[in-house]
């Protein structure tokens, strides 16, 4: 009877990562990640910091440069308010939730008191002061007083500013328009309707563009 010779078995594969690889290949990976991670702290390190001390900045109001020096902490309704005597942007919560600090800042409602003074340089800044002057009273602050859309008036400055870059934005709203449109500002004394009735009557008088 004749023997059938069995086939050689494939002999082993070499593993594809040996030791003296995986250690190599780790060395590599570590030296470029600290590597890395040293030229991150240089670069952090080499980077221009402003502070604690007050810094000089310039803020363009109004249509007019304010030179002034303030600690980088300070915000752009503090500022406004202690060193340029601009009261009409009031600081009331001054957690950005009730926009009483509202101004204008590049045709954008902002609440001032989440804005720093010193990110606020090379920006227009537009406050009530500039837009409504009392000699010459723009209309959404006289259709306020019409439709007595004023209590305590602490609310009242940042819901004009507001309401005066709505209306820039859509000059013909509707009520519910007006309604979500001044959702960022908050009345406690729940004069809300007043304030939606005066901003419809001030889209009227303004129609066509019309801006005093």
């Amino acid at each position: 009877m004749s023997s059938t010779k069995k086939p050689d078995k494939p002999a082993p594969s070499k593993p594809r990562f040996s030791r003296r690889g995986f250690l190599t290949t780790v060395g590599v990976t570590s030296g470029a990640l600290t590597t890395g991670i040293l030229e991150t702290e240089a670069e952090a390190q080499s980077a221009k910091t402003v502070g604690p001390d007050e810094v000089p900045i310039t803020l363009r109001i109004n249509g007019k440069s304010y030179n002034l020096k303030v600690e980088p902490r300070v915000t752009l309704s503090d500022a406004l308010r202690h060193r340029l005597d601009h009261t009409a942007s009031k600081r009331v919560c001054d957690r950005g939730t009730c926009g009483a600090c509202s101004v204008i800042v590049d045709n954008k409602v902002m609440y001032s008191c989440t804005m720093l003074a010193i990110d606020a340089q090379g920006h227009e800044i537009r406050t009530l002061e500039g837009i409504s002057p009392a000699s010459k009273p723009h209309p959404v602050s006289t259709a306020f007083v019409n439709n007595d859309a004023q209590q305590c008036g602490y609310c009242t400055p940042g819901f004009v500013t507001a309401s005066i870059n709505f209306l820039e934005r859509n000059p013909n709203p509707t009520y519910e328009e007006v309604k979500k449109g001044l959702g960022g500002n908050l009345c406690r004394c729940g004069t809300y309707v007043g304030v939606r009735k005066a901003v419809m009557e001030a889209a009227a008088q303004m129609k066509g563009g019309r801006n005093a």
